[in-house]
């Protein structure tokens, strides 16, 4: 029996099977493509994307895996009416927050990514492939899951047994359906193209915009929703999304008109791909039944407005990762398991809601209220508005956190979200920010697979008490301890406790009840709330 099956091998369920590898927990991946997909996807990867990727013994990898030359930035743009109209402005500045996280952001297509993926799940002696298997169906009991997969060749259907499944299946997910998990959906009634297309010409068309990778074009005619394209390869390929009538087919419409009009201007392309996607926003009524869990598109999905979407999953990956690793290794408390959904579907919920739906609505509201054919005037005033402070505001407050958390120690009425401000403070329930010590090394080096527990007033004796406290827990924890002023300045605090997918648990200045602290970060109590 395997500890934890993994239904559908695409980069979310790549990046969990890599999280249980690396701690050893006996992962079984099933997932029906031989290879990846060759759609341009998933591209624009965060910097907190990123320290998983650093994490996973990926980084550099992936970094030597992106199809565009260094040197062109990794930025975009909002354009009004046409993409050479004019009127644009700087959008979603992720640059803007290096400075918060330990590395820096990166773009490339997701096969690109799943490669390199695939490569260092390869690595991990505990992991098993099944790689061209179809998940047919999967059934729990009171002590393991079991799946049923068909093979390529369709030879034989084959059934394998694990203390625990995750369906990593997609937006379509049969695991979701089949553990009875129901879902909310947000339906904008719009078809979605995607044509992926070449054309060296459309690159000496934006060559003016150096630094830039992904163009989004406002049209008022399509009421708040956009158009936008994105680089693929260098000089040669993009990708464009755009809405079309109810009934388009590839048959039916002139998708290179509709690319033409975009851009404000014909031009030569060749199309290589066309597909098809609804504009929707959907996520689990829960992230857990009993024991399966739902991660990446098949708990929530949005359309990629932002880039939101594998990042998200990522995340989930590294979130549900280690807490699975703990309930498999016996230090988890009977509450850990659960507080995945608690932590990771509100986060959701917000970047649907405060990100996505307001950059719709907000564009609709701009479209039906300004009309340079009107009032050149007025609308070059509000444009520039927007252009000023419009662009920032995105990503300046975009920052998931789990503060509210039952296993965080935070204070006040707070909940997990995606909004929040970015501070180097050691916040509970936030991701820690990098700090270099006066040795030159980054704090960030010192953190461990576990509990980490930092102390900047160099106090051998609480570390002592710590490291004790975690051993009557049975909670794995590395303990540092160094003084440096640099870092209390930074953080607001001597001595933070830090999860082990980064995030502060608990910061403070004395520490009270180690056990008590340890028993709730671990999950072995659910808190006051």
């Amino acid at each position: 029996m395997h500890d934890v099956l993994i239904a559908g091998g695409g980069p979310v369920g790549l990046g969990l099977a890599i999280e249980l590898g690396q701690r050893g927990i006996d992962v079984a991946l099933v997932e029906k493509r031989l290879q990846p997909q060759q759609i341009p996807k998933g591209q624009n990867l965060t910097q907190r994307t990123m320290e998983h990727m650093q994490k996973w013994g990926v980084e550099k990898a992936i970094r030597d895996a992106k199809t565009i030359p260094k040197g062109i930035g990794l930025g975009g743009l909002t354009a009004y009416g046409s993409l050479l109209s004019g009127y644009h402005y700087d959008w979603f500045k992720r640059a803007s927050v290096d400075r918060y996280y330990y590395t820096e952001n990166e773009r490339l297509p997701q096969y690109a990514t799943e490669r390199v993926m695939r490569d260092r799940v390869a690595e991990l002696p505990s992991v098993t492939t099944h790689y061209g298997s179809t998940v047919k169906t999967v059934e729990q009991d009171a002590s393991s899951v079991t799946l049923a997969m068909s093979h390529a060749d369709q030879s034989r259907t084959d059934k394998i047994e694990g203390r625990y499944l995750v369906g990593c299946d997609g937006s379509h997910s049969l695991v979701r359906r089949q553990a009875g998990i129901a879902e909310d959906q947000t339906d904008h009634d719009r078809l979605m193209v995607l044509v992926v297309f070449r054309s060296p010409e459309f690159f000496d068309l934006v060559k003016g915009f150096r630094d830039k990778q992904f163009f989004n074009v406002l049209n008022p005619e399509l009421d708040g929703y956009w158009m936008f394209f994105g680089m693929v390869e260098w000089g040669q390929t993009m990708f464009f999304h755009a809405p079309v009538p109810a009934n388009t087919n590839r048959d039916n419409f002139d998708f290179r008109e509709l690319i033409w009009q975009a851009v404000g201007q014909e031009f030569a392309l060749d199309m290589d791909y066309v597909g098809f996607w609804d504009l929707r926003i959907s996520v689990a009524g829960n992230y857990r039944a009993d024991r399966i869990f739902l991660a990446g598109d098949s708990a929530h999905s949005q359309p990629p407005y932002g880039g939101y979407g594998v990042n998200t999953g990522f995340e989930d990956a590294r979130n549900l990762g280690w807490k699975l690793a703990a309930a498999q290794q016996g230090w988890g408390g009977e509450f850990l398991l659960d507080s995945y959904d608690g932590e990771r579907r509100p986060v959701f919920k917000s970047t649907a809601n405060d990100f996505i739906e307001r950059f719709i609505s907000d564009d609709r509201a701009f479209v039906r209220r300004y009309d340079p054919g009107k009032n050149r005037q007025e609308f070059e005033a509000a444009w520039s508005e927007r252009a000023e402070g419009g662009s920032a505001a995105g990503i300046q407050t975009f920052n998931p956190n789990y503060a509210g958390s039952p296993i965080i120690d935070t204070v006040g009425n707070t909940k997990p979200s995606a909004v929040g401000e970015h501070t180097f403070r050691a916040l509970p329930g936030f991701h820690l920010s990098p700090c270099k010590l006066s040795d030159g090394r980054d704090l960030n080096t010192l953190l461990g697979d576990g509990f980490t527990y930092i102390n900047l007033d160099g106090d051998e004796l609480s570390s002592r008490q710590m490291q004790q406290a975690a051993s009557n827990v049975g909670v794995p924890l590395k303990t540092v301890t160094i003084d440096c002023s640099r870092g209390r300045q930074a953080y607001g605090c001597s001595q933070i406790l830090v999860r082990p997918d980064h995030f502060v648990a608990w910061s403070g200045e004395s520490l009270g009840d180690c056990i008590a602290l340890l028993g709730r970060s671990a999950g072995h109590v659910y808190g006051d709330r």
